[in-house]
């Protein structure tokens, strides 16, 4: 009878959902980080974490040191914009470990006037990604070593990748020949370039394109 039964659950034990790794990956984390871990998805074959803001160094270094996940290698910081948020910023890290071949994406709400603990201390790479997301966004970062802008210049005003950032800018900048110097200018456009009329620039040809209705 012992035998019987056991032949006949190994079936039953064969047939069970094998649990995806990065499922797996994610509920370990879950348990290990707690309530710093405010989320998890595992979507088109990656990882996604959300954490609380104050707990990022905490969590990147358990990320780097723990032996099950051994993320060694900071790829990248950048940040969304959700201008009718509250918490409008998501400052997102992406991470991948060489060693057990995976790759996590991790999240931290941010609000406009919120600081952001700097990772510097975890990986030294997120010194230019910090000063990145601080230049193109305007998020801060506390205990930076050297937090200044790193693509636009010193004198520029506002940041480009805000969702009201106007496409032409506050400024524009021109090498003057009298002063010898660039010169900052308000931008100034003719009224033709605040004229759209959506019209084709294939119209008369063989097939409409959208748009063409409207000439």
């Amino acid at each position: 009878m012992a035998e019987t039964s056991a032949a006949a659950s190994v079936p039953e034990a064969a047939g069970a959902p094998a649990v995806h790794p990065l499922e797996e990956l994610g509920a370990y984390l879950e348990g290990r980080i707690g309530a710093a871990m405010t989320g998890r998805t595992v979507a088109f074959g990656e990882l996604t974490i959300e954490v609380t803001r104050e707990a990022i160094v905490d969590v990147l270094t358990f990320l780097r040191h723990d032996d099950r996940c051994r993320f060694s290698t900071l790829v990248d910081i950048t940040a969304v914009d959700w201008p009718a948020r509250e918490e409008r910023f998501d400052v997102v890290y992406h991470l991948l470990s060489m060693y057990r071949n995976h790759r996590i994406r991790v999240k931290l709400r941010t609000g406009e006037t919120d600081m952001v603990p700097s990772v510097t201390a975890v990986f030294p790479c997120a010194n230019w990604f910090e000063r990145e997301v601080f230049d193109m966004f305007g998020v801060v970062f506390s205990g930076h070593p050297d937090l200044r802008r790193i693509l636009t210049d010193y004198g520029f005003r506002g940041h480009p990748l805000r969702k009201d950032f106007p496409t032409t800018g506050y400024s524009e900048v021109r090498y003057d020949e009298t002063v010898k110097r660039v010169v900052y200018e308000p931008v100034k456009l003719t009224q033709e370039y605040r004229l759209f009329d959506f019209l084709s620039p294939w119209e008369g040809g063989a097939h409409r394109l959208p748009g063409d209705e409207k000439a």
